[in-house]
């Protein structure tokens, strides 16, 4: 039996980053790889509908006002009106994904002269016979493509963004599958290519000194990124220079200097930043993992870690019950209490407090706290008194899986055993399962939920495998799961 607490009860809004999801793929392309890419969509997108088309007969009958992405090579773009297409077809995003070692490597604009119909693309990936084949690559250049289109189209609600400044195809097509079993459904990711398209999506202007200091907010997407990654040589203008990635990040610095920032490069630039930013040399496995932890650890998708400004570690919490032991401590009147508030207050101007709220389910709490600008201990207080009420309305809290209501993880694991993998199927491609268990206290078991996809009976038994196991790992700790 399910336990339940008392009245009264609060609703679980679960936070789903892309409100429009893609249910389509219509693929066509010479190349035979390509042509067989419906069986791994089955396998790792099995809410994908994939239609594979022969001949542009078929693609001319498509018309639909339905979110769909198509995938294309080099031999069909060319062919492709995709004038025509979108006026069919409002809603879709048109990817190439590119076999030529020139696109592969090369800026918009000379790909664009020489291969003219790389223009005629919202995204462009690079693929080939070995690390970048296109059952690698595909289920993130869909993802990819789904991100666009929520970012650009889907309405002004509050977002999460990576925003990824870089020229090379090749890149994003090495990096993004890492990027996104870092971030799983938890933020979206928007692609850039040059220095001014990075600069209109921040700030929504087309050069520098459009930037106005009093209202930079109210335009572009700035407000909701929450890391910049981006190489140091960039295209601005016609040229490709190593300046143009470092004017975004002293920009980005100025203005919005919450925003962690990652430089993908090798280059002197980069190593020379390197006491400001996190570098990530391309193309370097051993770095990957230092990647993983500097994304978790200062982009509020893991613990609430408290850093000083010379990256001295003054706590670390996992939930919010650990977040209030770390306010107890700053409330101390003892040197390292007073260094502690002053660490905090800092946290609280920078939106710390609210990211990793966001990050983790508590969207009302982080929306209350963003505007507060308290100092001292009636910052602390103000926090303690805001968190422990949402713990407190945690426990009554359910997640309502079908026609069950689930309110601890033995509930959990009985709803898993019993409900049909059809019921069970959108609650774990959409990450609600994770964000229910991130809002109770359970990060270790949502991180590991994150990446499970798949359908049937098969993800039913992986989920309660998986949840089985935490329950015995958290007994251990003294938790009653």
């Amino acid at each position: 039996m399910t336990s339940r607490p008392s009245a009264p009860e609060y609703r679980f809004q679960p936070r789903i980053i892309n409100p429009v999801r893609f249910r389509r793929a219509i693929v066509w392309a010479a190349d035979a790889e390509l042509r067989t890419s419906k069986s791994v969509f089955e396998e790792s997108l099995p809410w994908l509908k994939t239609d594979v088309l022969f001949d542009p007969s078929g693609l001319a009958r498509i018309a639909s006002d339905e979110p769909s992405v198509f995938l294309l090579d080099d031999t069909s773009l060319p062919l492709l009106d995709t004038v025509g297409l979108r006026k069919r077809n409002p809603n879709a995003v048109v990817v190439l994904l590119s076999f030529q070692a020139f696109i592969h490597c090369s800026p918009p604009e000379p790909a664009r002269r020489k291969y003219p119909y790389t223009a005629k693309a919202d995204l462009v990936f690079a693929v080939n016979r070995g690390e970048l084949s296109p059952a690698r690559i595909l289920p993130y250049v869909v993802r990819a493509a789904e991100d666009h289109f929520n970012i650009e189209r889907a309405g002004r609600l509050r977002r999460f963004i990576f925003h990824v400044v870089d020229d090379e195809p090749r890149w994003f097509s090495q990096f993004l599958p890492t990027l996104y079993g870092i971030i799983g459904q938890r933020a979206d990711v928007r692609i850039s290519r040059t220095f001014e398209d990075g600069l209109r999506f921040l700030f929504g202007v087309d050069s520098e000194d459009e930037i106005q200091a009093e209202d930079f907010r109210r335009r572009g997407h700035g407000d909701d990124v929450v890391c910049l990654i981006t190489d140091i040589y960039i295209p601005k203008g016609r040229d490709l220079v190593a300046g143009a990635g470092r004017d975004l990040i002293h920009l980005v610095k100025r203005y919005y200097p919450r925003i962690p920032v990652i430089i993908a490069s090798k280059t002197k630039e980069a190593e020379e930043m390197k006491d400001s930013v996190f570098a990530l040399p391309k193309g370097d496995p051993e770095s990957l993992g230092q990647l993983r932890d500097y994304i978790l650890n200062l982009t509020g998708l893991g613990d609430f870690l408290v850093l000083d400004e010379s990256g001295r570690e003054w706590g670390r919490a996992k939930t919010l019950r650990g977040i209030i032991r770390i306010l107890e401590q700053a409330e101390e009147d003892t040197p390292d209490g007073r260094r502690l508030r002053s660490i905090l207050e800092a946290y609280g101007e920078k939106d710390k407090f609210s990211t990793w709220l966001y990050m983790h389910g508590y969207h009302e709490l982080g929306d209350r706290l963003r505007p507060r600008r308290s100092r001292g201990r009636r910052l602390v207080r103000f926090l303690k008194k805001a968190l422990g009420n949402e713990v407190g309305r945690i426990g009554r809290t359910p997640l309502c899986l079908g026609p069950k209501k689930i309110f601890n993880l033995s509930g959990l694991w009985n709803a898993l055993r019993d409900l049909d993998p059809a019921v069970l199927q959108p609650y774990s491609d959409n990450d609600i399962l994770s964000s229910w268990l991130d809002l109770r206290g359970y990060p270790g078991l949502a991180e590991e939920l994150r990446p499970i996809h798949g359908s049937g009976p098969s993800l039913r038994r992986t989920l309660v495998k998986v949840v089985e196991n935490w329950i015995r790992v958290y007994r251990d700790e003294g938790d009653p799961a």
